[in-house]
């Protein structure tokens, strides 16, 4: 039996998605902080109110 014939297919999958997930936790955290760091014009050029970020 070759080597590549008795691998998983997929063995770190579960650590695949924890990062997918923690990516993506990140990435909202980091554009709420943005959002927060605009001023209500800025807010405003992008159809949004500082209601809608907080």
């Amino acid at each position: 039996m070759e080597f590549y014939e008795n691998r998983p297919r997929q063995p770190f999958i579960g650590f695949v998605q924890l990062r997918r997930a923690l990516k993506r936790w990140w990435l909202r955290k980091r554009a709420c902080q943005a959002l927060r760091r605009m001023s209500d014009e800025q807010l405003k050029d992008i159809r949004l109110e500082r209601k809608d970020v907080e």
